[in-house]
């Protein structure tokens, strides 16, 4: 492997760390980040620090602040109501379609799939959003629409972020599983009106409310 690729690779397994550490909230919103401490902390030279740093910040992860000192994005009530914004628009309307398609049955199927998966991730809370947010990116794979898929990945990181910082405790995350099992079951038994009720007041109302307490910049 010549330099350039060494190089390479040694940025992308600095940018993967990083990037984990700041979603999983170890390196939380605001917080500031020096070459110098993440070389050390990542046992790795400052060549590709300095370059995943840089890829982090044109991704919107890290951000300049006073005299140029690089911090985490924050994270803030507007990006929360943005976010929120979207997810209802699209997750309502998806789930419109799957019982206007006569989907129920299968996408049933296919997002008990998902919750399964949370479930068995309840007891690492990264991990259980991560699962969490791919069970709201199935809801909206009705759309068969990449534009679409590419707007929920992009979204997906920084939900995870929200869903951390909201501080869920255990027994709320059982409820949340709890009211998934009757919003299967619902779709399942074609009850529109109840499944779409589960889908706001628990998912998205909730959910919102509860990132919007955690959260104190404009």
């Amino acid at each position: 492997m010549g330099e350039t690729e060494t190089s390479q690779s040694l940025m992308d397994l600095a940018y993967d760390r990083i990037k984990r550490k700041i979603l999983n909230l170890t390196y939380p919103p605001g917080s500031f980040l020096t070459e110098a401490t993440l070389a050390e902390e990542l046992e790795t030279s400052r060549m590709p620090i300095r370059m995943a740093v840089r890829r982090l910040e044109m991704e919107g992860w890290i951000v300049a602040g006073f005299r140029k000192k690089k911090r985490v994005k924050d994270i803030t009530r507007k990006d929360v109501m943005e976010i929120y914004q979207l997810r209802s628009l699209l997750e309502s309307n998806a789930l419109q379609m799957i019982f206007d398609l006569k989907k129920t049955w299968e996408y049933s199927h296919r997002i008990e799939e998902k919750v399964v998966r949370m479930k068995a991730a309840q007891n690492d809370r990264y991990e259980w959003e991560r699962a969490d947010t791919e069970m709201h990116m199935e809801i909206v794979s009705v759309y068969e629409n990449e534009r679409i898929n590419r707007i929920y990945r992009n979204n997906q990181d920084e939900l995870i972020r929200i869903g951390l910082m909201s501080e869920k405790k255990k027994r709320h995350v059982q409820e949340i599983i709890e009211g998934l099992y009757r919003f299967l079951e619902a779709v399942r038994e074609e009850r529109f009106a109840e499944a779409m009720e589960i889908l706001r007041r628990e998912h998205l109302d909730a959910g919102q409310d509860m990132a919007l307490k955690k959260t104190i910049l404009e």
